[in-house]
């Protein structure tokens, strides 16, 4: 009975990487994500509507379509993967490295909408009645619009984190299918797949993926609702 709990290598490898992936997508997403939602919901200027398609263009696109795309302008003889290898030595082409970046693209859209959603749902005349006080406008967002935001924050980053486990077709097309690299949960069930005997093994990954994915989403929910309730002054 141990043994069906018991995680194997392979597991834990596709686990730990995935996890460790999904945190580094959020993470270099969460910055330009807060700041284009900001921009989404509070600013008119020409060409706004070309600017939301294309932070959506993600949940539209075949994720095969970014993967290649990443490709061919981040990868080590991309038009700016390769001036970054060549400047700093960073590459992303099949590591770790580009796994989170494929990530971060897919899971941007639904980061950027949760906050966006947030930041249009926040009492304007909150922060016009700051700014004839005298506040400055980084002021205002910071001190009023951003602790405002914070539950849309919250269930940006965990809808983002569940994306970014669950991330296949960016990730295979940008970096490949590398063990200790890039093989992540998902790449993991589909190596299982593809050999004989693997079915109980993609089962187990398939498992696993479900309860991660649920627990984050559950995670997501009570936080909100708690942020929510702090904010309004609720015990």
């Amino acid at each position: 009975m141990s043994s069906i709990f018991q995680l194997t290598p392979l597991e834990v490898e596709a686990l730990r990487l995935s996890l460790w992936v999904a945190i580094w997508a959020v993470l270099g997403s969460l910055g330009p994500g807060i700041f284009i939602a900001w921009v989404l919901a509070r600013k008119q200027f020409p060409g706004k509507s070309i600017v939301d398609s294309l932070v959506h263009l993600p949940l539209v696109l075949p994720p095969v379509v970014t993967g290649y795309l990443l490709l061919v302008v981040m990868g080590n003889q991309g038009v700016i993967g390769g001036w970054l290898k060549s400047i700093t030595g960073l590459e992303f082409a099949f590591n770790w490295k580009g796994a989170a970046l494929a990530s971060a693209v897919m899971a941007f859209p639904l980061l950027v909408r949760a906050v966006r959603l947030s930041i249009e749902s926040v009492d304007q005349g909150l922060e016009w009645a700051s700014r004839t006080l005298g506040a400055r406008p980084i002021d205002v967002f910071f001190s009023i619009t951003l602790p405002l935001t914070f539950p849309g924050i919250l269930t940006g980053v965990i809808l983002a984190f569940a994306r970014s486990l669950s991330e296949f077709g960016a990730t295979i097309t940008f970096v490949s299918n590398i063990p200790d690299q890039t093989r992540t949960l998902p790449l993991a069930l589909f190596t299982l797949i593809q050999m004989p005997g693997g079915e109980m093994g993609a089962m187990r990954l398939c498992v696993i993926s479900v309860l991660v994915a649920f627990v984050a989403l559950v995670a997501s929910e009570v936080l909100a609702r708690r942020v929510s309730r702090r904010l309004k002054g609720e015990v």
